[in-house]
């Protein structure tokens, strides 16, 4: 890398390499949270925190914190970061990037001696991605006050919820709202094709897509498959294979308005699931995100009147659908958005305003306290798999966006 920047690529890909080196042999790249492998990357984490100068502590959530005191007392904190565990089967860079990237910009403002006003901590947030509890982003909701508490009572391997906390030095009887934070700024691989397609160095993140999930029910009615007439069926797989056309139809045409949008039937299941029965039930459920809220209700008063539609031409009954679960999205900073443009372009980096259409710890943190986030390309646009890749040039790009930002962020710059 030619340019004269004030991070060093050598260090952030020493430590993606250290940290993929901690994984399930057969199972790269598996380091799931709350297993021995995620403290072992834990403790990798916690002696580079240590020899960047930064102090240490396992907040009540269960978060691994690196914190490095400000001049000024009372200032508040700006805080970096992202999440150390993996999905399994895939994880070499998601999370991990942002954690190598805020590790060294804490080394960069080491070197040059810069003393900070504010606070500056660096933060390995518990359980981001789906944990063997079943839930996720376990510890920034745990830092924000809103993880809901009867999710400690979740069991899973012999142990609760509240206990694996505690196993990772965490306190989950202690309620902590963070309310020293005057900024946040997650860097995270992009997870999609658009800025390795444009050729673009980083995107700038306007909003953390609203994740809505609503489960449908079909009930038809098992019947011979040999000897009943096709006019007189009431097969339930039929007339969910039409509402699943349906949603890949609606989901193209919103896809193409100015806020992101996609929709996907991930779950499907059929009953009596023989070869000779016709379909007399399924269940499905439809993963739909959008950055902007009307798009979203737009697309479930659509699916409720498919719903009916699809009911009466095939003969089946299908109850109304159900939100299962239906979380708005979370719009980025408009001040961060502005400095993290501002100092990209005084590194001369290309940029460009997008959305993310993955969930990340970011969304929780905003609905608390100002926060954004920078995206770096991923080749082939492909996460939670184990072909994953970033390269390591590209993440010192985002790393040099980091740094810059957080002495405007400090000074109180937008430009």
């Amino acid at each position: 890398m030619s340019r004269n920047l004030p991070v060093e690529a050598a260090r952030i890909g020493a430590d993606i390499d250290a940290l993929a080196r901690i994984t399930e042999p057969a199972r790269p790249w598996t380091r799931r949270a709350f297993s021995p492998l995620f403290l072992e990357g834990r403790a990798y984490l916690e002696r580079q925190m240590k020899a960047a100068g930064l102090e240490t502590r396992i907040d009540p959530a269960g978060n691994l914190i690196g914190r490095r005191a400000g001049r000024v007392p009372g200032r508040g904190t700006l805080m970096l970061g992202s999440h150390s565990d993996t999905v399994p089967d895939g994880g070499r860079f998601d999370g991990i990037a942002g954690m190598a990237a805020a590790l060294e910009v804490a080394r960069a403002l080491s070197d040059r001696g810069i003393e900070l006003d504010h606070d500056l901590e660096v933060i390995d947030f518990l359980a981001e991605e789906v944990s063997i509890f079943g839930v996720s982003c376990i510890g920034s909701r745990g830092m924000t006050g809103q993880r809901p508490e009867a999710w400690l009572s979740r069991t899973a391997e012999g142990r609760s919820l509240a206990g694996g906390i505690s196993q990772v030095g965490g306190d989950p009887s202690v309620t902590e709202v963070r309310t020293d934070l005057r900024g946040f700024i997650e860097l995270h691989i992009e997870q999609g094709p658009v800025l390795e397609r444009e050729a673009i160095d980083i995107g700038v993140v306007t909003a953390i897509s609203g994740i809505t999930r609503i489960e449908i029910i079909v009930e038809g009615r098992a019947d011979h498959a040999g000897t009943t007439p096709m006019t007189n069926r009431a097969d339930a797989l039929v007339a969910a294979s039409e509402i699943v056309l349906d949603v890949q139809q609606a989901a193209l045409s919103m896809s193409r308005s100015p806020g992101h949008f996609t929709a996907t039937v991930g779950e499907f299941q059929i009953e009596p699931n023989a070869a000779n029965v016709v379909p007399s039930r399924v269940r499905m459920l439809i993963d739909a995100r959008a950055e902007i809220r009307e798009d979203m209700e737009s697309f479930c008063a659509f699916i409720d009147d498919t719903a009916e539609r699809v009911a009466e031409k095939w003969g089946v009954t299908i109850a109304a659908p159900v939100r299962i679960s239906d979380v708005a999205a979370s719009p980025c900073d408009e001040r961060l958005i502005d400095i993290l443009e501002d100092a990209a372009d005084e590194c001369g980096i290309s940029h460009r305003r997008m959305a993310s259409g993955a969930g990340h710890d970011t969304a929780w943190i905003a609905k608390v306290a100002p926060a954004a986030m920078i995206f770096v390309p991923c080749k082939e646009g492909r996460s939670h798999c184990a072909e994953e890749w970033a390269e390591i040039d590209d993440i010192t790009l985002g790393a040099a966006v980091l740094f810059e930002a957080v002495l405007r962020m400090d000074k109180g710059q937008e430009s």
